[in-house]
């Protein structure tokens, strides 16, 4: 019988966010990435969303090793939920490693986990999966693909990648590798399909840093940048403009704090001394001679950026002499929130750059060359594409049948499909759960599409409460029922409604009562007729609570 291959996406399709893929072989499993997603608008209540790891938590025992590309949230926020579940160890680069122990720390999972640290070009044996880690550009240092090498053959695992031949730290992607892998002979690729949409090239990081340099020279006002904490290249890129034109730099976010911390610690950030200065002391210098490096550039709610916008930063009073930079696109979704941070700031007399006004961000994924730079190497026999929403996957497909595929040596795949692959064939077969689990403060998992939907309804119509003191020896109503109504109507202006809503569930409840049945019944009667009533008359579907007193 042909030796079979599985490769199980848990997260990362039909979506931007929460990417996780299981490879499975020889009855042993290995784990790629561990990511989590922002909620949506209709997510009330919800922090953050992960994939759901119920597979992975019944097949423990045949888990070998997580193994991470890189440490965006989107790839490691999913780590300290899913390890509370299943410890698995894990492997990845220095940068991913240090970002890691952080969450790690602050979940109380530091002693639990085992955490190796992996050089770009070392290869790590898990089982019956060896793990080749091969350095490529992204929009974080320390970023790695994979081949995941089987005695069946090899899968090459992308992560999230770029080919910036000019990147900050002069490490370019290693496309030798990938085209020596390719004469070797790839079995399937893995590939990021996030910027397939757009033709060409992705811009190089260093395009940034010179924008940057021409707008801080000359420049009179206090400069504010806001970029992803994650960007370390980025950050580098402001403290050698502020270093250049006479700045001091001061930093402000707990997320951008913590990044500073351990990339200068690990020596991928290189701040000259005398650079830094506390975000208090650095307000005794001229305006003129001020940099503020800050989290925000996704217009989030609890960030630095948002709270000098509103006024509620403790330490920096933004106006006039001011100029923000916002150093970042807006992830789908986000658009409203930073739309609401950047009007504020106008309205403070702020000076604002944006990404539509100059180039002051570049992605980190590859556009539609790059990806066939990739494929031309890499030479797969199948081909997945990962990493993006329905119509990213599909351009993809276009894009590698371009290239010369076969479309029936390519899969486009449903988080939780089970794809399997063999020396010469791929088909889908079956699949295993694969939802989203939502993070609501401490709580994992214990809010689900039921609470979800009853947050929605009271966001949407609100919630009335009726009251129903009933005697507990016959059964009559010993009061008029008590309407209590939040987020529906405004009482004092509604009574004559409110005096009906009392009518409709006295009627209601006295018709259950006669017949003595049991308190069920009654809410049930009473819930149904003021449901009914409210719909008829207000074209609304309030939550209806009723509660029945026995005295």
């Amino acid at each position: 019988m042909a030796e079979k291959m599985k490769i199980i996406p848990l997260g990362g399709l039909n979506e931007i966010g929460k990417n996780m893929t299981i490879y499975e072989y020889g009855g042993e499993i290995i784990i790629v990435d561990c990511g989590m997603a922002f909620p949506g608008d209709d997510m009330y209540g919800i922090d953050l969303v992960i994939p759901d790891v119920s597979y992975l938590v019944k097949n423990r025992s045949r888990i070998r090793g997580l193994f991470l590309t890189h440490g965006h949230e989107d790839h490691i926020g999913g780590i300290p939920y899913v390890l509370k579940q299943v410890n698995i160890p894990i492997f990845c680069t220095r940068l991913t490693a240090g970002l890691i122990k952080l969450k790690l720390e602050e979940h109380g999972l530091t002693r639990s986990t085992k955490l190796t640290t992996v050089e770009a070009g070392q290869t790590v044996r898990a089982g019956k999966f060896n793990v080749e880690f091969i350095h490529v550009n992204h929009s974080i240092a320390d970023s790695v693909a994979f081949a995941i090498h089987t005695k069946m053959g090899t899968v090459v695992h992308t992560g999230d990648f770029k080919i910036d031949s000019t990147p900050i730290d002069g490490e370019v992607i290693d496309l030798a590798r990938f085209g020596e892998l390719g004469k070797e002979g790839v079995l399937a690729l893995c590939s990021d399909s996030t910027n397939v949409e757009r033709p060409g090239f992705t811009m190089s990081e260093k395009e940034v840093g010179k924008t940057f340099r021409r707008r801080f020279a000359g420049c009179d006002k206090r400069i504010i940048v806001t970029t992803f904490a994650s960007n370390v290249h980025r950050i580098q890129q402001v403290i050698d403009a502020a270093v250049e034109n006479g700045r001091k730099v001061a930093v402000t976010g707990r997320s951008m704090e913590n990044i500073m911390k351990v990339s200068t610690e690990l020596g991928y950030m290189k701040v000259p001394r005398n650079t830094l200065m506390d975000v208090n002391k650095i307000k005794g210098l001229p305006k003129n001679k001020q940099v503020i490096i800050t989290t925000g550039s996704q217009g989030e709610e609890m960030s630095a950026l948002y709270r000098m916008a509103f006024s509620t930063h403790k330490q920096v009073e933004l106006g006039p002499g001011d100029l923000v930079i916002i150093s970042a696109s807006a992830i789908p979704g986000n658009e409203k929130t930073i739309s609401r941070v950047v009007d504020e700031l106008y309205r403070k007399g702020v000076d604002v750059l944006y990404n539509r006004s100059d180039m002051l961000h570049v992605s980190g994924h590859a556009c539609q060359e790059e990806q066939k730079i990739l494929h031309a190497l890499v030479k797969p026999r199948f081909f997945i594409p990962v990493h993006g929403e329905q119509r990213m996957l599909q351009i993809h497909t276009q894009l590698a049948m371009a290239m010369g595929m076969d479309r029936n040596h390519i899969a486009v795949a449903e988080n939780g499909s089970v794809i399997e692959l063999t020396t010469k064939t791929m088909k889908i077969n079956g699949s295993v759960p694969a939802g989203e689990v939502f993070i609501d403060g401490s709580g994992v998992g214990d809010v689900g599409a039921v609470v979800l939907r009853d947050r929605k309804r009271l966001a949407e119509d609100g919630m009335v409460t009726v009251v129903l003191p009933v005697s507990s020896h016959n059964g009559d109503l010993l009061a008029p029922p008590e309407i209590v109504t939040r987020g529906f109507i405004y009482v004092k202006e509604s009574e004559e409604m409110m005096a009906e809503l009392q009518r409709v569930a006295a009627e209601a409840a006295e018709g259950v009562s006669r017949r003595r049945r049991d308190d069920g019944e009654l809410r049930s009667a009473v819930k149904s007729a003021i449901s009914n009533y409210l719909y008829k008359t207000t074209k609304r579907s309030p939550m209806i609570i009723p509660v029945v007193t026995r005295l």
